[in-house]
């Protein structure tokens, strides 16, 4: 089992994982791979960080691991997703205890780690293009409706990762749901203020016709929060 950090190999799998950009997250993924005469090995691990060519995963068990090299099938246990993939490299502590197990997915699949990983990487791609539009010459108007949506995906990938790791570990997961209720009070409270400012810039026109949906909706959601009253 090689562990030299100048290994040819591992150096093309190390460059080629810093194509994309990895995100920390709890996974439950279940291995099989072949074992000593043919049969079948397995253990159960946890992904820990991801990217659409591979991960790493901490095994919960560290006497039963595939070894460097072998080819393995993974099985998401949230999503139920399965793909092949290669033990890419084996990394120890400075006393040679089993740290974390890096795996090459067979081929590059964003799916397979699921929703959450899907919403971390759209948040991050949203980042870089937010960098990129501050460089350019961009209606602050329109720049702020950006942030406001990156800011809303943000907080959802961070609900979905906090009630999966939650479900992974027994917790209540329905707490997340509170949470969740305090963001969108955060943001109707922040909608209201944009849609005043509008209003008192003119940029809402009188003949616009979602004017009186609008108004009746407010009309409705005051009438609902009387009764907590």
């Amino acid at each position: 089992m090689s562990t030299d950090a100048h290994d040819p190999r591992r150096m093309r799998i190390e460059k080629e994982r810093r194509r994309s950009d990895r995100y920390p997250l709890v996974i439950p993924i279940h291995l099989t791979w072949p074992g000593l005469g043919g049969q079948p090995d397995s253990a159960h691990a946890q992904g820990r960080e991801a990217n659409l060519h591979g991960g790493l995963l901490e095994f919960m068990d560290a006497e039963r691991y595939p070894s460097e090299g072998t080819e393995a099938e993974l099985t998401n246990l949230v999503s139920g997703h399965k793909s092949k993939a290669r033990v890419s490299a084996i990394r120890r502590s400075s006393t040679g205890a089993l740290m974390r197990v890096a795996v090459e997915l067979l081929p590059p699949n964003e799916e397979f780690w699921g929703l959450s990983f899907q919403l971390k990487r759209t948040t991050g791609d949203l980042l870089k293009l937010e960098h990129g539009i501050k460089a350019g010459e961009i209606d602050p108007y329109v720049l702020r409706e950006f942030r406001d949506a990156v800011d809303y995906i943000r907080k959802t990938a961070w609900a979905v990762q906090e009630w999966q790791e939650r479900q992974i570990q027994k917790r209540d997961t329905a707490t997340v749901i509170p949470l969740l209720v305090a963001e969108r009070i955060r943001r109707g409270t922040h909608l209201y203020e944009a849609l005043t400012a509008d209003l008192k810039s003119h940029a809402i026109r009188p003949e616009a016709t979602e004017i009186a949906d609008l108004f009746h909706a407010i009309e409705h959601l005051y009438e609902e929060l009387k009764q907590l009253n």
